[in-house]
């Protein structure tokens, strides 16, 4: 296929200082959860990036000195060089396929309590630890700040030691030092670093100077900078002093990376952000300097790159979460396989990775963070050694995604679900208020499907024991789902629920299958999983106009939403749709008119009004198949099946991206002799940042 002529100006080289990039494709800084303890599996993931066509692909946040040290969180480190061959691996591996390989410095200040260093931290004016430690970070003097100077000064020479084109001066997202400089919340000094925009603006300009000085004959220097911090006038904003900051030093650096703070605002989910959301804040940068512009907005779509760039709002597409969902997608506008794209979701699934210190992981992309560790690759799946045919039983996540990889290395494939649409539960919950992109997981791999000859799929396809020992076919998975409890198990109740019989109850299953509370009053939503459905189910049911309470036995709503950096948000919308919240309460006993919560403290009781419950506390494997075959496991020779193999929610139920990688794991181990006590991944050993 060839590339449509629309889009031949994304595939324009951009100068960039003294390099210049192959395209206007440009994978910004992000963090993965692998840092520099993983240096192997870091460097693959961003080498199968430049593999996949982005022109420019750039670190994570990378430590310049042990007095800024952010453990427990994996990021970079380049303190000195004895950390210069993990980061080779990384400019080797871009530069391997033609890409520029960029870093990002981070000096944090208040935001690093030194956990590991155990040094004392410092920032602008002494402060409290941002994160919630109890440690403070002191004032810095003009000795302190010229050592940060001298700090950037020195990192920037070994990165370019390192192999890398462009290095960063970073003041985004709430984290840094330079940014907290400018900050007037951060910074009230009153000396010459302090005070007026001037002044605050001053070691911004120093380091910027210093750095072009020393490296920008050969490396390109970029600014990573917040234009606006989304607090009114309490922080920077982009028609004020996010404006002049740019105006002031506009021609300085090579190229402007430019976004909002904190991380949570640059990078908000689907459900509370549409593609390109960044823009009206963005859009002045480029009247400002003539030096190439990169914002970012979770762009999937090549009309909408073309878009921003034909009008002006920036040079180069900046991706995170679209380059970790298909690190091929500029090779596939480039080949005119636009239909191919897997499209970023938005859930940050692959945010927490980083928050709770896990390699990455991705929705939509089972190979992220397994390039090195498994040997997996986007888009290159080796054919099967043996030819034995697979019956596929449900047609939801892993179902759905065993059969596409199976299908693409060779086997006959029949798969086979029982409802009357593809898609399980990411085809249900798609169907909630802000989830509209989980129809994305499907979408791709039916389109996927329907390309390939050798896998036959039906629907309304309720199989039973016999009908699989019927099929003869020598290897099955089982891909049957889970299904929500009704009787409110769950992490703080191992039993059900006192009364619960003889309440009114609604499963999230029945909510999404359109079922909704019977009687008048109030709706008594209880999340004892913790995750975003049972917020997203109130939303729902107070936009319909119910009354609905959300009982929690957490401090917050939704807490695990904490590592995808969207539980503010969805706290603020159910106060904002005048959901009553119950945090720290445990449901305890119910009745048709109320619903007795415990004080997850002190255990006292509190009665409310409640005349229907949705339990959102845990989930049970459809398993019933497995257990009915297994009970005639001494048929299965006789019938010619060799496997039967649980995946997915059908084994141990989990996130939507748990269930995606359960399946691509099962299609691409198939034929293999699988040792439950040998990991089927490498392990890295760390001497020094060497592996």
């Amino acid at each position: 296929m060839t590339r449509d002529a629309r889009y031949d100006v994304l595939f324009e080289p951009v100068k960039i200082g003294p390099v210049t990039a192959r395209n206007r494709f440009y994978q910004v800084p992000h963090c993965n959860g692998m840092g520099y303890r993983y240096p192997q599996s870091l460097a693959a993931m961003r080498g199968v990036k430049a593999e996949g066509g982005w022109a420019v692909v750039s670190t994570e946040e990378v430590e310049i000195h042990p007095t800024s040290d952010v453990g427990p969180y994996l990021e970079g480190r380049l303190w000195d060089e004895q950390d210069l061959p993990a980061l080779r691996r990384m400019t080797d591996a871009v530069h391997a396929h033609g890409a520029l390989a960029a870093i990002e410095f981070a000096y944090q200040g208040s935001h690093a309590a030194n956990r590991y260093s155990r040094l004392p931290p410092m920032a602008p004016t002494a402060a409290i630890h941002a994160s919630g430690d109890p440690q403070h970070a002191y004032q810095m003097d003009k000795e302190d700040i010229r050592n940060v100077r001298r700090w950037h000064l020195n990192a920037a020479r070994l990165a370019r030691k390192a192999g890398f084109d462009i290095i960063y001066v970073y003041a985004g997202h709430d984290l840094v030092i330079l940014q907290h400089f400018l900050s007037r919340r951060h910074n009230q000094r009153s000396d010459e670093y302090g005070g007026s925009l001037q002044n605050r603006v001053r070691l911004f300009r120093e380091v910027l100077e210093e750095t072009k000085d020393a490296v920008g004959d050969t490396c390109g220097i970029a600014v990573r900078m917040a234009v606006d911090e989304l607090l009114g006038s309490d922080g920077i904003e982009a028609e004020g002093e996010g404006h002049d900051v740019i105006a002031m030093l506009a021609e300085l650096p090579d190229l402007w990376d430019v976004n909002v703070s904190a991380w949570h605002n640059d990078s908000q989910t689907a459900r509370f952000a549409e593609e390109g959301y960044q823009e009206p804040y963005i859009r002045f940068v480029k009247k400002l300097t003539t030096k190439p512009v990169v914002g970012v907005g979770r762009y999937t779509s090549p009309d909408a790159m073309v878009r921003v760039i034909r009008q002006g709002i920036m040079d180069m597409i900046g991706s995170a979460r679209p380059s970790i969902a298909d690190p091929f997608l500029p090779k596939k506008i480039a080949e005119g396989r636009i239909e191919d794209i897997r499209e970023c979701i938005g859930c940050n699934i692959c945010v927490s990775g980083d928050y709770t210190m896990t390699p990455i992981r991705c929705t939509q992309n089972p190979s992220m963070g397994e390039e090195w560790r498994r040997g997996w690759h986007p888009e290159i799946i080796a054919p099967a050694t043996t030819k034995e045919a697979v019956l596929v039983v449900g047609g939801g996540p892993a179902g759905l995604e065993a059969a596409r990889a199976l299908g693409a290395r060779g086997l006959e494939v029949t798969i086979a679900e029982k409802g009357s649409e593809w898609g399980g539960r990411s085809a249900r919950e798609a169907r909630l208020p802000g989830l509209s992109s989980y129809a994305r997981v499907k979408d791709w791999r039916l389109g996927q499907l329907a390309k390939l000859a050798n896998v036959a799929m039906y629907l309304a396809s309720d199989l039973t024991a016999d009908d699989v020992l019927g099929q003869g076919q020598p290897h099955v998975a089982l891909a049957t789902g889970a299904s929500w409890r009704r009787d409110g198990v769950g992490r703080s109740s191992l039993f059900p629920i006192d009364g619960i019989d003889s309440a009114a109850v609604l499963t999230p299953d029945d909510v999404m299958a359109g079922r909704r509370p019977a009687a008048d009053g109030p709706v008594l939503v209880y999340d004892d999983e913790g995750y975003y459905l049972a917020g997203v189910i109130a939303e729902l049911l107070a936009r319909e106009g119910h009354e609905v309470q959300f009982a929690t036995p957490a401090t917050m709503v939704s807490p695990w939403t904490v590592h995808t950096m969207e539980q503010g948000r969805i706290q603020a919308r159910m106060i904002e749709l005048g959901v009553g919240l119950q945090l720290s309460r445990t449901l305890k006993r119910l009745s048709a008119q109320t619903a007795q919560l415990a004080c997850v403290y002190s255990g006292a009781i509190r009665e409310i009004a409640c005349r229907t419950l949705v339990p959102v506390t845990s989930r049970l494997a459809d398993d019933h198949l497995w257990h009915a075959l297994k009970a005639r496991e001494a048929e299965w020779a006789d019938a010619g099946i060799r496997s039967v193999t649980r995946i997915g929610d059908g084994l141990a139920p989990g996130t939507v991206a748990a269930a995606v990688f359960a399946g691509h794991r099962y299609a691409r181990l198939h034929g293999e002799v699988v040792d439950i006590d040998v990991p089927d991944f490498r392990r890295e050993a760390i001497d020094a940042g060497v592996a």
